[in-house]
């Protein structure tokens, strides 16, 4: 999906909860299970195949990034993710590689690591010194279709309450450094250590929302809204709001799952209305994020409007129970369900990724069965 080129600060319409999504995938070498340095190789045979346009690099040379199409349904983005899996892991084979899923890869040393060649990744490097090699860690990102800047600026202030079930869903980095971190979700730390990443300020609409970004401009802290890495964000020039907090799970299955999570929230708030925008989103989102990337479902978060503590794992069956009635008119249902199946059992892809070294005691292990999970539990072609 190319970046379109026009003015930030028009907000492109979308279709009402349209669905896209990036997904950020390790390159692992075969003889050891450590991150390659072949992604310029790899998105050199796709873009012959496809996939062109549909994938690009990220910011060190052991990432890809897959950008789906535009979506009104769960089942079609799924079957679309299935069938660029299958090229990835094919062309991967090919060049002595695996792909894997997971929010960060095992035991890599990101000192390793090499910057993609690119003017915009270079100039990252400059900016951020080592921590643009730390950076090496893989998310999901979540595009969510919005008629106006002003629908999109409620909707980013609403899925804020719900950035705790976003990354309890899809926790998958246990591990960082060769090291169990004993979080579920490690990955948010790298994020967060960047000046500009957090949360968007409690603005009214679009209007006003343009006038921060002016200010953050006029100031030189920011040169376009690509700089705020907020948890959630306004995209003006695809028409969506991004969100930004999911780890990249371990299946295309979970991935397409986490995407109709977050259209039929969008739905639910722009037909509903429930709540009106709270400062007290903001005042307990720290807490609530450091709760769930440290225990996931067994979390606990202030729920902001009701002004009381809850498992993050039962808030989440509980918002489904309440989002039954627009799932099914999206045709999200199954979606939901295998996400509440997931909660019930407690069994996150970190749990998924533990369990792996349970078997052997090996990191390498987890890397090996982690890319034959992502190839759909066989191994990889080529």
């Amino acid at each position: 999906m190319a970046e379109p080129v026009v003015d930030e600060r028009q907000f492109r319409r979308s279709e009402h909860s349209s669905i896209g999504i990036e997904l950020e995938l390790q390159l692992v070498r075969a003889r050891d299970f450590d991150l390659a340095r072949d992604a310029a190789d790899l998105i050199e045979r796709l873009e012959k195949r496809a996939l062109s346009g549909a994938v690009k690099p990220e910011i060190t040379e052991g990432m890809i990034e897959l950008n789906s199409s535009v979506h009104d349904r769960y089942l079609a983005l799924l079957e679309e993710l299935r069938v660029m899996r299958d090229m990835v892991v094919e062309e991967a084979g090919i060049l002595n590689l695996y792909v894997s899923g997971g929010g960060s890869h095992p035991f890599h040393d990101w000192t390793e690591r090499r910057i993609y060649p690119s003017e915009r990744f270079n100039a990252l490097f400059e900016r951020y010194g080592f921590l643009a090699k730390q950076f090496t860690v893989f998310g999901q990102h979540a595009h969510v279709g919005c008629k106006d800047g002003d629908e999109a600026v409620y909707l980013v202030h609403m899925l804020t309450r719900y950035v705790p079930h976003f990354i309890a869903l899809s926790a998958a980095s246990p591990y960082y450094q060769g090291e169990d971190t004993s979080f579920q979700s490690s990955r948010l730390t790298a994020v967060s250590a960047f000046p500009l990443a957090g949360h968007m300020p409690f603005v009214v609409d679009w209007s006003e929302f343009l006038e921060y970004y002016e200010t953050m401009r006029g100031f030189g802290i920011v040169k376009s809204m690509k700089d705020f890495y907020w948890d959630v964000r306004p995209k003006p020039e695809y028409g969506t709001i991004e969100i930004r907090v999911f780890d990249t799970p371990l299946t295309v299955e979970r991935a397409a799952q986490l995407a109709a999570y977050a259209q039929v929230l969008a739905a639910y708030h722009v037909a509903e209305r429930p709540h009106a925008p709270a400062r007290a989103v903001y005042l307990v989102n720290a807490y609530n994020r450091f709760e769930a990337c440290r225990y996931g479902f067994a979390g606990e978060m202030i729920e902001p409007y009701a002004a009381r503590k809850t498992r993050i794992g039962d808030d989440i069956l509980e918002t489904i129970g309440v989002l039954r009635p627009h799932a099914e008119r999206l045709g999200a249902e199954q979606a939901l369900t295998e996400l509440a199946e997931v909660v019930r059992h407690g069994r996150s892809d970190a749990d998924r990724l533990r369990a792996f070294r349970e078997k052997t005691g090996a990191l390498e292990d987890v890397v090996r069965e982690s890319a034959e999970t992502w190839a759909g539990g066989g191994t990889r072609k080529g």
